[in-house]
């Protein structure tokens, strides 16, 4: 691999292996005049081009920055990567003031994609999420969290993580790819008014045939879907086989899956537009990372998760797009960042905290990547711009103009 040096740069970068919490989200490290150099493609030096070792640069892939920012590389920590088929109708129908229910009975929903995804080929749905990959490399993004959840029966989840380990594994691939189970998504047809019955098959079949298949277990708490009891056997039953715990908790009521994703010592809980001050503390208290998705807010005209609240409570937020083919089919880095910043009162400093370490800290990998530091992977982008503060005022607008990712240049505009 070759080496890689950055002159000329402004860095802009959260510092530590561990997320940032509370007013520790606004403290970030400014160093104008700087070179990064990459070896093998981790990061060998950062720091002021004047105190920068000697270098041979015959072997190296040269840039000159011309004063641009130079940030870490953004990490969408949840996404719906895998898929198959679209619901652009559904979009329309919800546009016109129709109910979830109304949907449903139109052949819309969860439901709608499962039944896409359970006749999708493998390779047909790892060639749809390479085009989506490629967007993301455009906008920054070096690692992806991609969740399975749209098979809804065995066969069919393992079908969607095969496609996650070959995206993850692939050589020539632009970003890191992260793997989720989530098959409790939602109770599939087949088990309509047997909520217990996909539980138990779920217990005995489903988690057992996916562990070494994927790093993380996720789970939909919500009413009428999985509810507390629920959950807390399926997130022990799959603690017990060794993943690591995630949870979409209280995205439509206060259901109590904040202080169960704290009870259960859950890495990260996800949405939380309706999360209780209760449930807030005791995510601060446990080290939860709250992972806020204000593009499905956006998409669903609904309230935004009180960012401001979790991080008044000394909590970690992260930030990440929410890509799925129905209730958020986007994503947009820039708009999620004009979102945080315009809407749900972050700073800026703080936005990029949550979209670079807090983010890692959500994949378990804050030790490795989200900071520009000596040791961690070279994962960066170049912006166009001289001024960090360009990502929310350029609204919804990419502002990145080259994306590394484990020292290779991966995009350049």
């Amino acid at each position: 691999m070759s080496n890689l040096i950055i002159n000329n740069a402004t860095i802009v970068t959260p510092v530590g292996n561990s997320p940032r919490r509370g007013n520790e989200m606004s403290r970030l490290a400014i160093i104008p005049h700087a070179t990064v150099i990459v070896r093998d493609g981790i990061i060998e030096f950062v720091g002021p081009t004047k105190d920068a070792p000697s270098h041979s640069q015959d072997e190296s892939k040269v840039i000159d920055a011309e004063g641009r920012v130079i940030l870490p590389g953004f990490i969408d920590s949840h996404t719906h990567l895998i898929f198959g088929g679209y619901r652009p109708d559904e979009f329309s129908w919800r546009m016109s003031g129709e109910s979830y229910m109304n949907i449903m009975q139109r052949g819309g929903g969860i439901q709608s994609t499962v039944n896409a995804t359970r006749h999708e080929s493998c390779d047909n749905l790892i060639a749809k999420a390479r085009w989506f990959i490629d967007r993301m490399s455009e906008m920054g993004v070096t690692t992806v969290e991609a969740k399975s959840g749209y098979g809804l029966d065995t066969e069919s989840e393992l079908k969607m993580l095969e496609a996650i380990h070959r995206l993850a594994t692939d050589p020539d691939r632009k970003l890191d790819v992260v793997s989720t189970f989530l098959g409790a998504h939602a109770v599939p047809k087949e088990y309509k008014d047997n909520t217990e019955g996909y539980v138990n098959l779920m217990i005995n079949e489903m988690i057992p045939a996916a562990k070494g298949k994927a790093e993380f277990f996720d789970i939909f708490t919500e009413k009428n879907v999985f509810e507390i009891n629920d959950s807390r056997r399926l997130l022990n039953a799959a603690r017990d086989a060794g993943f690591k715990l995630k949870l979409h908790a209280d995205e439509i009521v206060t259901l109590g899956g904040a202080e169960l994703a704290s009870e259960m010592g859950a890495v990260s809980a996800d949405h939380l537009l309706h999360v209780s001050d209760e449930g807030i503390r005791m995510m601060a208290d446990r080290n939860v990372v709250a992972t806020l998705l204000p593009l499905t807010a956006f998409s669903l005209k609904e309230p935004y998760a009180p960012a401001r609240k979790f991080i008044d409570a000394g909590a970690a937020v992260a930030l990440a797009t929410d890509l799925n083919p129905g209730s958020c089919f986007s994503g947009s880095i820039p708009l999620t960042i004009a979102l945080a910043c315009i809407y749900m009162g972050m700073s800026v400093e703080e936005t990029i905290t949550a979209l670079t370490l807090n983010a890692a800290a959500a994949v378990d990998r804050a030790d490795t990547i989200g900071s520009i530091e000596p040791g961690k992977r070279a994962d960066l982008i170049i912006l166009h711009f001289d001024n960090f503060r360009m990502l929310p005022y350029y609204v919804g607008m990419n502002c990145v103009k080259t994306t590394i990712f484990n020292g290779r240049i991966v995009y350049d505009s």
